[in-house]
């Protein structure tokens, strides 16, 4: 099973940190060392869908390494399924050529629109697991460490409804389970965003994941999309020993101070980063009304380089 939080370049990272704080005082790290966080900056995808995507006068996929690259100055890329124009070999080629050309790491897909693994049918669940699989062979040919699911086919009463909720998470554990065995054969991680619903209670999300019982199977804790009556931080926090990747949704900044406002940013990398040791990248996914697409980009960028020290 494949970490992001325990690659090679993340462990030369924390090792070369450490040899500096080593260096500097003797044998102890000293405080500021300490204090200085260990974790990398990507971008999903879906922070540019007004920009990039299938729609006319819109750039193609192609061009997102080149645009993060050069004009954010990031250089990790989490993809969306739903805004790349093709799912060919060629194009799937060109991307991963484009990111080798702008030295991008693609670090996994955001997969949408394959189908529910919780339908109520069981030929639709098949058809979702050969969709997901079908998706996670091209997240394999791109080097990604992971695949981001939804949870779908949950009874619209499943809140108030216990024996269809467990009806519901009984027929999803198969498919899951055939999901996350075949991103294991091919080295990567599968994982269930907070992407409303059920998967936005993390009761249900965790019994889900303990139920499915593989290590490859987890939580792409997401900063927002959480329903009025979970509480952000709290949900986070229970999300976070599971997680694979995390995603740094952000709406708007306080022109002064760069703040966050919708989200205290401060209090939620201490839970990931401080509380459960997270050194793997943080995905910016800007969702904002106020300012374009690169300038909302930009602002939680630095709010983010500022967190890490």
């Amino acid at each position: 099973m494949k970490h992001e939080g325990l690659t090679r370049r993340t462990f030369l990272k924390n090792t070369g940190l450490l040899a500096a704080g080593m260096a500097a005082t003797g044998g102890v790290i000293n405080s500021a060392h300490a204090a200085k966080r260990s974790y990398d900056i990507s971008l999903a995808g879906w922070s540019l869908h007004k920009m990039i995507g299938r729609k006319d006068g819109q750039l193609d996929n192609l061009e997102m390494p080149r645009i993060i690259s050069e004009d954010l100055g990031i250089n990790a890329l989490e993809l969306v399924n739903g805004m790349m124009s093709s799912d060919t070999a060629d194009y799937v080629k060109k991307m991963g050529a484009n990111a080798a050309k702008h030295n991008v790491d693609i670090l996994l897909i955001m997969i949408d629109g394959q189908g529910n693994a919780g339908d109520k049918r069981e030929e639709r669940r098949a058809e979702a697991i050969k969709k997901h699989n079908h998706w996670i062979d091209i997240a394999s040919d791109l080097g990604c460490h992971s695949v981001r699911m939804n949870w779908g086919g949950a009874p619209r009463d499943f809140l108030t409804n216990k024996d269809a909720c467990e009806e519901f998470i009984k027929r999803s554990v198969p498919s899951f389970k055939a999901i996350a065995e075949y991103g294991a054969k091919k080295g990567l991680n599968v994982c269930i965003e907070n992407h409303w619903g059920p998967s936005s209670y993390p009761d249900l999300l965790i019994d889900l994941i303990k139920r499915v019982d593989n290590p490859g199977f987890g939580t792409l804790p997401d900063f927002g999309n959480f329903p009025e009556d979970v509480d952000n931080y709290d949900a986070i926090d229970r999300m976070m020993p599971y997680a694979k990747a995390v995603s740094a949704k952000c709406y708007d900044f306080d022109a002064k101070t760069g703040e966050e406002t919708k989200l205290d940013y401060s209090r939620l990398i201490a839970n990931v980063v401080d509380k459960h040791k997270y050194t793997g990248h943080i995905g910016i996914e800007f969702e904002g009304k106020n300012m374009t697409e690169v300038e909302g980009i930009k602002a939680c960028k630095v709010l983010l380089e500022k967190l890490r020290g």
